[in-house]
């Protein structure tokens, strides 16, 4: 698909013959016969599937769609507007930065779009749409906003362009390479989503929508489903293998578990896929899942996936979405760079989003739930209501494996085969010690399900938190380790 005018967007995003233009006459100041009406930018609002949304799309036929005062006012006023509606805002981002020759004034239009964004955050659903260049201080826009979606091969964003890095660094860099669709939805994480055009974009800025909220006072849309709540998983085994240690792909088990009349949106899916993130329908119902994935990297916790992991875990908590968090997690990574690189830093974050959120939190243990990974992942002690495990699932300190050569290192090296002994050892902890009976008998572990029955007692217990009510303690706001 070619690339479209910013009128041409906004009638393929909105429902047919719905988008209603504001401020169509507005324009550069002292201009004169030269002054463009709309200052290349189009804002209105419209519905989507019924809904009642905000947007606005930049002009690059104008000035490159480059920021001005007025540029700037407008969307200022279209935010303003949305806020005050409860209405969620989409932003088409198509711009070269902001206008040299105004100055102060072009910085300005720019900084009052950058607060109200900020502003209408946990409020309002906004969404980022990026189908051209979005540089300098207009790329802080779409990242402060709850969902990117950019265009493969089409839309960049960066601080500073291949010319810069180059003056400076001497090092030749693509525009692809420095802030493109795949850089950013699988290295920087600033993209959730990389379309493969802008009708693909515009499609999936619509799906995003019917997960959420038109405000945060009042829940995500609920659509009829006549998927059986007792199904029973009874294909859970041909998924999930036994031995904890091997891999399988948790997307199957999702697939399986949620309504089989609708399917499910994944968040980052490029970026830190040994987490899984997505919004999902039970009974349906709109719920968030947090997932480990023993498909990559043995489903290991490290920097990027506890970042994720966090911000999806604040978006479903300020939008009222519940979290079923599915863990199966031998640990943090065990790795020199990732300690240097920040990991305590960034698993402070999973760790604070977990502990604020009041949303309804169910955790299920499906395989292993090991170390300060377990502590982290919803644990009861982190807030979660309510706790379910699989039947033979392990909730220890450290694999069986390992505890046994700390535990047992002298008997075990003076058996005449200590292999024999290591596994003799190690299924002794198992069973006394790892068994998340264990964890039940001492409350840390609600109740233990068989596996078939997933669907069903997972959709029992949110029902049963439905009406939760939840506050933090008063406070202007926490602090959490950015």
């Amino acid at each position: 698909m070619s690339k479209l005018t910013a009128r041409e967007r906004l009638l393929v995003l909105f429902d047919e013959g719905s988008f209603v233009e504001n401020d169509v006459y507005m324009t550069q100041r002292n201009l004169g016969e030269n002054a463009v009406p709309g200052d290349g930018v189009v804002t209105g609002y419209g519905t989507i599937d019924g809904r009642l949304v905000f947007a606005f799309a930049q002009d690059s036929s104008v000035q490159g769609g480059a920021w001005g005062e007025i540029h700037g006012e407008k969307i200022s006023r279209m935010q303003t507007r949305a806020l005050k509606d409860g209405a969620p805002i989409i932003g088409i981002f198509d711009s070269t930065g902001v206008r040299i020759p105004e100055g102060a004034a072009g910085l300005s239009g720019l900084g009052k779009a950058l607060r109200n964004v900020t502003l209408a955050s946990g409020v309002i659903p906004q969404i980022a749409i990026v189908m051209g260049p979005c540089v300098g201080g207009a790329a802080y826009l779409p990242p402060l906003m709850d969902y990117t979606i950019m265009v493969d091969q089409q839309s960049h964003m960066f601080m500073s362009g291949p010319q810069v890095v180059k003056a400076v660094s001497g090092k030749d860099v693509s525009l692809e390479e420095l802030g493109g669709a795949e850089t950013h939805s699988t290295v920087s994480g600033c993209a959730h989503y990389a379309a493969a055009n802008e009708e693909d974009a515009l499609a999936h800025a619509r799906e995003v929508l019917s997960y959420l909220p038109s405000h945060n006072l009042e829940g995500a849309p609920v659509i009829f489903s006549e998927d059986d709540v007792n199904r029973q998983l009874v294909e859970w085994s041909e998924i999930v293998p036994e031995n904890p240690e091997a891999p399988y792909d948790m997307y199957d088990f999702i697939r399986l578990l949620v309504d089989n009349d609708s399917d499910y949106l994944d968040v980052m899916a490029g970026f830190a896929p040994n987490i899984i993130t997505c919004f999902v329908r039970l009974e349906g119902h709109v719920v968030g899942v947090i997932a480990n994935q023993p498909q990559y990297l043995g489903g290991y916790l490290d920097s990027d996936a506890c970042s994720k992991a966090a911000r999806f875990i604040r978006t479903c908590d300020m939008f009222n979405i519940p979290l079923l968090t599915l863990v199966d997690v031998p640990g943090f990574a065990p790795d020199a760079s990732q300690e240097r690189g920040g990991l305590i830093r960034q698993g402070s974050k999973m760790v604070y989003a977990y502990a604020e959120a009041t949303v309804p939190k169910l955790t299920l243990i499906l395989r292993k739930a090991y170390g300060s990974a377990y502590t982290c992942m919803a644990s009861k002690d982190m807030g979660a209501d309510i706790v379910l495990a699989w039947h033979g699932a392990q909730v220890s300190v450290m694999a069986p494996q390992s505890a046994a050569v700390i535990l047992y290192r002298d008997e075990i090296a003076a058996a005449a085969d200590p292999a024999a002994a290591r596994e003799e050892f190690a299924a002794a902890y198992a069973a006394n010690y790892a068994d998340a009976i264990r964890a039940a008998e001492m409350g840390y572990v609600d109740d233990l399900i068989d596996p078939a029955a997933t669907r069903q007692r997972v959709i029992r217990c949110f029902d049963t938190m439905a009406s939760k009510r939840d506050s933090l303690p008063a406070k202007k706001h926490g602090n959490i380790p950015l």
